[in-house]
Parts: C-alpha cells; sequence; structure tokens
C-alpha cells in the first residue's frame, strides 16, 4: 500500500465520520429532549363523588315589636293649709296661755301659749301633708317598642372536591381533584427506561 492509497483511505474514513457526527448529535438532542418534555394524554373516568363538608351557618335575625308599658305616678295633695293651722293652732295656744298667771305673767304665758300652739299647729299640718292619705297614685301607659336579637342556625353542604376514579391501559387509578372533570380527565405520563 503506498502512500497515496493511505491518504485518501484516511480522507474517505474522515469524511464518513463528519458526515455521521451531525445525526448522532441529532439523535442525542432528541433524546435529551424526550426525557425532559411531559407527555399528556387523556384516561376515562369511571366515576367522580363530591367530597362534602357540613358546615353550621350562624344568622343573626333582630326582631321588633311594639308593646305598652305601664307606669304609676304619686300626686301629693295636701289635706290641710300649712299657713292656716299654723294660725288656728296660735289662736288656740294664747287662748289657753292666758287662762294661767296674772298682770305681767298672764302675758307671758300668753305669748308662750301662741308660740307652742303655733309650732303644734304647723306641724299637725307637715304630718298630714306626708300622710298616705294625702297622697294620690295615677296609672298610665305609652307605647314602646321592644327588640331583641336571635340567631337563626342552619347546616350547609360544602363541596371540597371530588374522588375521582379512572382507567388508563386497563389499569384504574384514584386522585382527588377540585372540579368534577366530567367524561375524561387529563393525565400526565411519566416513561422512565427500565434497566
Amino acid at each position: 500500500m503506498n502512500i497515496r492509497n493511505l491518504i485518501v483511505s484516511t480522507g474517505v474514513m474522515f469524511a464518513l465520520v463528519m458526515t455521521s457526527f451531525p445525526a448522532y448529535a441529532d439523535n442525542n438532542k432528541n433524546r435529551s429532549y424526550r426525557e425532559s418534555a411531559a407527555v399528556y394524554d387523556y384516561a376515562q373516568v369511571l366515576s367522580a363523588k363530591p367530597i362534602v363538608r357540613y358546615v353550621t351557618v350562624e344568622t343573626p335575625v333582630r326582631e321588633c315589636w311594639e308593646d305598652t308599658e305601664y307606669y304609676t305616678v304619686n300626686n301629693s295633695r295636701p289635706s290641710s293649709n300649712p299657713v292656716g293651722s299654723t294660725i288656728i293652732g296660735a289662736l288656740i295656744g294664747g287662748v289657753v296661755g292666758n287662762q294661767f298667771g296674772d298682770g305681767r305673767g298672764r302675758d307671758a304665758m300668753t305669748v308662750v301659749g301662741t308660740i307652742v300652739g303655733a309650732a303644734a299647729g304647723s306641724d299637725n299640718a307637715k304630718r298630714s301633708q306626708y300622710s298616705s292619705s294625702s297622697y294620690q297614685t295615677s296609672e298610665y301607659s305609652r307605647p314602646v317598642q321592644r327588640c331583641s336579637t336571635n340567631v337563626n342556625t342552619h347546616q350547609e353542604e360544602r363541596i371540597d372536591g371530588y374522588r375521582v376514579v379512572y382507567v388508563y391501559n386497563g389499569q384504574r387509578y384514584a386522585t382527588k381533584t377540585q372540579q368534577d372533570p366530567g367524561n375524561q380527565i387529563r393525565i400526565r405520563i411519566s416513561v422512565t427506561p427500565a434497566m
């Protein structure tokens, strides 16, 4: 084999390697893309049952109504005139005091009797003014509005999601979703090589 044949065969081999390198690089690039890209498909839904939670709801309700309120007023009425009682007591006391003593002693007893009689008449008028028989009570009524707040309670259903059973390639699977998926559910397929 001469040098010329060796150079030609080396050039041919180099050309073959260079032309096959882009195909090898594209193949590796596609394999890398397939490994990182997610694959999605649709599976047949067998059942979707709601997950129900019961909650107690409290609602305040204010109710008002018209009512009648009764009240009593005490009216005091003086049973006697205090000035008149004082004057009458002074006259009676002066007459009685005048019966005792003589001369200046009689005058002094008349003055003392008048003072004691006036005090007794005034005191008697005050006592009779505040006695129970001198009060008169009156009863009245007036409309009033009364209100109260009551709490009404009731149960409500809340759906927390759905228990979904689906089949894909003959295998059954179960999951929880927020919405009812309908007849089909979108699934993500993971492909891993078996070593």
